[in-house]
């Protein structure tokens, strides 16, 4: 299955790729930053007009300010970490590969345990978070930093399987929010909450549940699956139109319909981990791919970074 490349890095796949302006924007990815080992978990920080990322294998986190266009390191070392989010009051949700657990940054810049055991064991090596508007933390909890020393620590799991978890926001308690996953990896709300999409790299497919009041998931079932032969599942994210954007490592970005139809890509030149919606207009995509991070401004808009 190959389209039409628009602008020299779109690829339109079904006429609803162009008709929703998905393959307008910049003609060209901006590179920002190209020294990282394994770029991952970007993440776009209004209040700081900062992108924070993870350099896993290099143990620590950076910095892209969008002001001056300058890179610092954010933290070193930084549990060998993965994906990153923000709560509803703005701080700084990050999941700790090398650690074994999700953690939160507070204001002072002093950090909080928000999950490290599941049942009394250990936590494999969480990868990805996402907060509801009431304070609930789900995260995916893939063997992906212990099955060797590049992104953390090799290691047994404790647990004997790779599921999404949910933190509960007035007990604080672990709780399984799913199983059945070989590689949980990227995970996303959709804007109204009553959705939780999550991708599985080993499987390659993003599965979704429907999410009740208390945030207990049922009625998992496929919604999209990578091409044959054509890269790997990783992050995803949604436009405010209801796209799924999905990271596809080698395969660049792809863009879903609502239905679940694949209709269109953005080319990219290295392997992408990684995508995240930032700037005042929550219209340039953030793209952590291999050794870098790079960024468009592209005619679509994020969802809403605080649902109400």
């Amino acid at each position: 299955m190959s389209g039409d490349v628009v602008n020299g890095i779109y690829e339109v796949l079904d006429g609803r790729f162009r008709s929703g302006r998905c393959a307008n924007g910049d003609m060209r990815l901006e590179k920002l930053y190209g020294d990282c080992r394994w770029a991952e978990g970007p993440l776009y920080v209004p209040a700081w007009r900062q992108v924070v990322w993870s350099d896993i294998p290099n143990d620590r986190m950076l910095r892209w300010d969008e002001v001056t266009g300058t890179v610092g390191v954010f933290r070193a070392p930084a549990g060998h970490s993965n994906g990153n989010t923000l709560d509803p009051q703005g701080r700084l949700i990050t999941c700790e590969q090398g650690n074994r657990r999700v953690t939160r940054t507070e204001y002072d810049g002093s950090v909080t345990v928000l999950a490290d055991r599941f049942e009394g064991k250990l936590l494999n090596s969480p990868n990805d978070a996402v907060v509801r508007s009431d304070g609930t933390v789900f995260f995916s909890d893939p063997d992906f930093g212990i099955t060797s020393d590049y992104e953390g620590y090799r290691a047994q799991s404790e647990i004997g399987s790779c599921n999404v978890y949910r933190v509960d926001p007035v007990t604080g308690e672990v709780r399984l929010a799913a199983d059945g996953f070989r590689g949980p990896n990227g995970l996303v709300l959709s804007p109204d909450e009553r959705q939780l999409y999550v991708s599985d790299t080993r499987l390659n497919q993003v599965r979704v549940f429907d999410v009740d009041e208390r945030g207990d998931l049922s009625d998992g079932k496929v919604f999209a699956e990578c091409r044959p032969g054509n890269g790997v599942f990783d992050n995803i994210r949604f436009d405010d139109e209801g796209r799924l954007w999905v990271a596809a490592c080698d395969d660049g970005i792809h863009c879903y319909d609502p239905d679940g139809s694949l209709i269109g890509r953005i080319l990219v030149p290295e392997t992408v981990s990684n995508i995240a919606f930032g700037g005042p207009k929550n219209n340039r995509l953030f793209i952590t791919a291999t050794t870098s991070l790079y960024s468009a401004v592209v005619a679509v808009t994020g969802a809403p970074r605080i649902r109400r």
